[in-house]
């Protein structure tokens, strides 16, 4: 090799000396594994939740009955609708102590109403009133239903028949969300996309195992199983009634399911700011009262969504116009099934700013002991 083949070869080769290392543009490596982290995560929330079998529609009346049971506390609102959602099913609201006209609108719209007894000290008002209602049942199916859900003809058949037909005795549908708010569209999509960043759907079903994905939202049970375990009668001072009463179902080895359900049956929370704050915060500590292989995605999710927009400015600072591109791209492209849109995909820009705000009350609130007001009770 000749003399200047040889240093035109080491001239290509030249990789620079220490003084070099300070115009070595960091942010893009950097930047590659934080997208690629936060792109697993994303990824693996959003396989885990359609790894839930889906809620296939039964046409017709179930074939075993099951009688709805409403807990209802000043939901003159909501309450007509949810039981108008059962017009040919016995469905029992449990007035919680309403101050407004929720009892004489549940029965205007078909329901028996029955008063929950006084709260003892320590319960919760929710399982204190469902154990009342569910004292005197005989049917062999029950359906657990707030007053904020609505539900699609059908809806009680098919849970009923994929209840029966799996042998499971306790069937947690997870239903749409419905979002009215601006608060409530930005942020109830990004918090369900970060939650299944931690869930384990096998681990889930599996009742030798202790992780646990619950909603209280909705919940069917084998009527026998459900006293078996003790109902929630043995739930009442749990703050997340339907996280301990899973945890009862899986002590006493027996079959649940968890299913998708956003076609039959919708939830809709109280159309205020304040209302949805308290209930993002109330869900929030429901991760930090998971287990460690729960909790620990959810949290570095969180923290990596909350550091992309710094790595997206470090990024324009080094003229790296494309990784910043890709920063924001990326992420976007993986939320949109979770918002359902394409343009509404992008509040997760505010979202992702605001969601550790909400996340860091609650672990403060949960550090501290503090309590928090729903629906006038303290909890």
């Amino acid at each position: 090799m000749t003399p200047a083949l040889l240093q035109a070869t080491e001239l290509n080769f030249n990789l620079g000396g220490p003084g070099d290392l300070d115009r070595f543009p960091w942010s893009v490596p950097a930047s590659i594994l934080l997208l690629l982290l936060i792109a697993a995560l994303l990824w693996k929330g959003r396989r885990n939740y359609m790894a839930l079998p889906e809620l296939r529609k039964v046409d017709g009346p179930p074939s075993l009955d099951a009688t709805v049971v409403i807990p209802a506390r000043n939901e003159e609102r909501r309450i007509e609708d949810c039981v108008r959602s059962f017009p040919r099913t016995k469905v029992i609201v449990a007035d919680d102590a309403s101050k407004d006209r929720t009892a004489e609108l549940a029965r205007q719209a078909g329901a028996e109403v029955i008063a929950a007894p006084p709260l003892p000290k320590g319960s919760k008002g929710k399982p204190n009133a469902l154990a009342a209602a569910a004292a005197s049942l005989s049917t062999p199916y029950v359906l657990f239903a707030d007053a904020d859900t609505r539900y699609e003809p059908g809806f009680l058949a098919s849970a009923v028949e994929h209840a029966a037909a799996g042998k499971f005795v306790m069937l947690t549908p997870l239903l749409r969300m419905e979002c009215v708010s601006f608060f409530e569209r930005m942020l109830a999509p990004y918090a369900y996309a970060i939650y299944f960043c931690g869930v384990n759907t096998k681990r889930a079903h599996n009742v030798l195992q202790r992780d646990i994905l619950a909603s209280g939202h909705c919940i069917l049970f084998q009527r026998e199983a459900y006293e078996f375990v003790g109902g929630h009668r043995n739930v009442a001072t749990a703050v997340l009634d339907d996280v301990a009463i899973t945890q009862a179902v899986k002590r006493h080895r027996m079959k649940l399911r968890i299913v998708r359900a956003e076609g039959l049956g919708s939830v809709r929370l109280d159309n205020s700011t304040r209302v949805f704050w308290r209930a993002m915060k109330r869900n929030s500590a429901r991760v930090f009262r998971a287990r460690a292989r729960v909790r620990l995605p959810v949290i570095f999710c969180t923290i990596f969504m909350t550091a992309l927009p710094a790595a997206a400015a470090w990024s324009a600072y080094e003229k790296q116009w494309g990784m910043m591109a890709a920063l924001f791209a990326v992420p976007w492209l993986l939320l949109m099934p979770w918002y359902r849109g394409m343009f509404s995909a992008l509040l997760y820009l505010p979202a992702m700013l605001l969601f550790p705000l909400i996340a860091l009350n609650a672990l403060t609130a949960s550090f501290f002991g503090r309590k928090t007001s729903w629906k006038g009770r303290k909890v």
